[in-house]
């Protein structure tokens, strides 16, 4: 394991080159503004008429339509959603110059192929594990969201070079960038999502809603128990792993974590983690997502909309009316 820090960084490496950022949602933002307060020189790519095009006008920045930010720019930052990216490249390619590089904070479509980026290009990948928001306000701290770093293409033979200096730009170097390849850093950004972080969470927490509800609990009761207390869990893990977790809740509540975890998420249930990230590894699950945008996301909106409008919501709506200051800027 190779984790890079600020002083591992040739600083100089982007100073005077330009960088296209391509996209300007959270994460395009983001690192819009961290670059450019790093002295760096940014311009952003949009479509005309676009809903971002005047916030990043708004913010300072040049805009430019894709192809004329593309065609002066050293880097080019693909930090546009994953099911836009691949026929975005299809369109601009012509315009990005010999020998810069492209940049990457997901892999998404260059480990599956979605994105076959010309021989002459170097090709990196710094992927932040933080949401924008985070990326910029830790960054206006003084800190920084840790960054993973891979190379799929070093046609120039700094590729590295150029990548690390980037993860500096946006505060990564802070908070240390670690060293991986592109289909590491998907397959696991892909399972993470799928069985822990949004999938698993998401119906543990509902199963435990429902189990509640179905038994005579108040469904505000079951609420507060079973989603709005798990930010409470999630920070102590976040800021001091399982110690800190086990330090901060009673004894009582450590026993039943000792005794009825390991009873909800049995083996079974690690059987099935293994199937989801077997189907992410043998290229199952992408398959099945690029067909699914092909055909305008029948199946997507469907279960989105089913989620959506579970009970929990309604009554969580409600009860989050109640606390306004949840919705306050950190």
């Amino acid at each position: 394991m190779k984790i890079y820090s600020d002083s591992d960084v040739d600083n100089g490496r982007l100073n005077g080159k330009r960088i296209a950022i391509l996209g300007y949602g959270s994460q395009g933002r983001a690192h819009a503004q961290n670059l450019r307060d790093s002295g760096l020189d940014v311009v952003v790519g949009l479509r005309p008429g676009g809903k971002t095009w005047s916030k990043a006008e708004a913010d300072g920045f040049t805009v430019q339509e894709p192809t004329a930010a593309c065609a002066g720019a050293d880097l080019i930052a693909f930090l546009l959603p994953d099911t836009a990216q691949a026929q975005f490249y299809g369109s601009i390619e012509s315009a990005i110059p010999n020998g810069a590089t492209l940049l990457f904070a997901h892999g998404f479509n260059i480990h599956f192929g979605q994105i076959e980026p010309r021989k002459d290009l170097d090709v990196v990948l710094i992927a932040p594990k933080g949401p924008g928001d985070l990326v910029r306000r830790q960054y206006a701290q003084g800190k920084g969201v840790p960054c993973l770093m891979a190379v799929a293409q070093d046609a120039s033979g700094h590729a590295k070079e150029t990548a690390l200096a980037y993860a500096a730009g946006i505060g990564g170097a802070r908070g240390g960038v670690l060293e991986t390849t592109f289909a590491e850093e998907t397959e696991t950004d892909l399972f993470g999502e799928q069985a822990v972080l949004c999938g698993g969470a998401t119906e543990l927490v509902l199963a435990g809603y429902e189990t509640l509800v179905n038994a005579g609990y108040q469904p505000e009761v079951a609420y507060f128990e079973c989603m709005h207390e798990l930010k409470l869990i999630v920070d102590l893990l976040h800021e001091g792993g399982l110690a800190k977790m086990h330090e901060f809740i009673s004894e009582t509540a450590q026993w039943g974590d000792l005794v009825s975890g390991p009873r909800v998420v049995d083996q079974h249930v690690r059987d099935r983690m293994s199937e989801v990230l077997k189907e992410i590894q043998d290229g199952t699950f992408s398959s099945r997502w690029i067909a699914e945008n092909e055909t305008d996301q029948p199946e997507f909106k469907r279960l989105l909309s089913q989620d959506l409008e579970h009970p929990i919501e309604k009554v969580g709506a409600e009860l989050r009316g109640r606390m306004p200051w949840l919705n306050e800027e950190n």
